[in-house]
């Protein structure tokens, strides 16, 4: 059972930088997929970032040109850079690895962006 922990959130003013980290348990090698989630109070967990085995990645229309995901195989490491945060990007991110159509998730990490 792989174990996903999420760390580098917390607030930040608007127009400011994140980087928040999932640290994997197992080899993120074995892993089909990589990606980061959000949620806020009363809404669907949404895909924010998602980078494949063969390292194509796709991004929410939302945080196109904001946010770039990247991976560190040697650290089991996935990362999600954040820039020009905005106050929609407050939520708690959720870090999922997919592996042989299994899905394991992090506990998540708070973002809070103030105006």
């Amino acid at each position: 059972q792989m174990k996903l922990v999420e760390s580098g959130g917390g607030l930040v003013e608007a127009g400011g930088s994140l980087r928040l980290s999932c640290a994997a348990s197992e080899s993120i090698f074995s892993t089909d997929a990589m990606g980061w989630y959000r949620q806020t109070p009363g809404v669907q967990r949404d895909l924010v970032a998602r980078i494949s085995r063969d390292g194509s990645t796709n991004y929410a229309d939302s945080v196109k040109g904001r946010f770039t995901i990247s991976r560190d195989y040697a650290a089991n490491t996935v990362y999600l850079h954040m820039n020009s945060l905005k106050s929609e990007d407050t939520a708690v991110y959720y870090c999922r690895a997919d592996r042989r159509w299994r899905e394991y998730w992090g506990q998540g990490t708070q973002v809070t962006v103030s105006l």
